[in-house]
């Protein structure tokens, strides 16, 4: 009697055993569950936040596209002002350096809309050179800025080949104002050393030109017969939140897909 007591008991402790040990394994893979939902969630939350940004950008973009069209300005005096006015158009008038001229090199001829090119390039089907930097000592201050007179095949790069696009005199220009570009992991550091340029970094020119840090593309009007063809600013800011938006989408749907698999059709 006592051993069939005893073995009932047994049983008995022993399901019980195994319900609380099912209990808390349940809960436990419960608690896993959620766990990694937070997965997709997150995923589609920094997705959703990217097509914010990407809207945002396009609203950046098409704002300072429509600056270049504004009528210039007068040249601000306060340069932290300046610094603000990227991709507006100004008119300065001066004489340039052309003893101080350098390039920035490679560069591709953009076209110059809203106006003839009367540059280098017309007939031209060369589109592979480099844009003309030179000093420009404006008349109406003691101040000497940078001007990007343009575009100028690899055949011209020598000044002596282009002599009559070599303005002398005073002239009246105008100009968009650019800040300092960022460097791309593919393109080289400049070496003022060797005058060679491969991006536009504003403060390193002036120190190398010994100018104020204000640097303008001079627009396509100021182009001069023989001369670098102006009109090369293009509206460069990186947009790529398409991709990280998909990218971010496309891990919350994979995750959510096999959470699913797993907690739910898996029961």
């Amino acid at each position: 009697m006592f051993r069939r007591n005893l073995a009932v008991v047994n049983r008995y402790l022993t399901s019980v055993i195994r319900r609380q040990s099912n209990t808390t394994e349940t809960k436990k893979m419960a608690q896993g569950a959620y766990v990694l939902l937070v997965v997709p969630v997150a995923a589609f939350g920094l997705g959703t936040w990217q097509v914010y940004r990407w809207r945002w950008k396009l609203g950046l973009i098409d704002h300072l596209a429509t600056r270049l069209f504004i009528d210039p300005i007068e040249l601000p005096d306060d340069l932290d002002e300046i610094r603000q006015l990227e991709y507006r158009q100004v008119k300065v008038r001066g004489k340039f350096d052309h003893s101080k001229e350098l390039t920035i090199e490679p560069r591709w001829l953009l076209g110059a809309e809203g106006a003839p090119r009367s540059g280098l390039f017309r007939g031209s089907t060369s589109n592979v050179g480099a844009h003309v930097i030179t000093p420009f000592h404006l008349s109406d201050r003691n101040l000497t800025i940078v001007v990007n007179r343009g575009f100028v095949p690899r055949t011209k790069l020598n000044p002596k080949e282009r002599q009559e696009g070599q303005i002398q005199g005073e002239v009246e220009i105008v100009g968009i104002l650019r800040n300092t570009e960022p460097r791309a992991s593919f393109v080289s550091d400049n070496k003022p050393e060797s005058r060679r340029w491969f991006r536009r970094d504003v403060e390193a020119l002036a120190a190398h030109l010994d100018t104020s840090p204000i640097f303008i593309d001079a627009n396509a009007r100021s182009s001069v017969p023989g001369g670098p063809v102006g009109g090369q600013t293009s509206v460069a800011v990186r947009n790529e939140h398409v991709n990280y938006f998909i990218t971010w989408y496309s891990l919350s749907a994979a995750t959510a897909f096999m959470w699913y698999t797993r907690f739910i059709r898996g029961r």
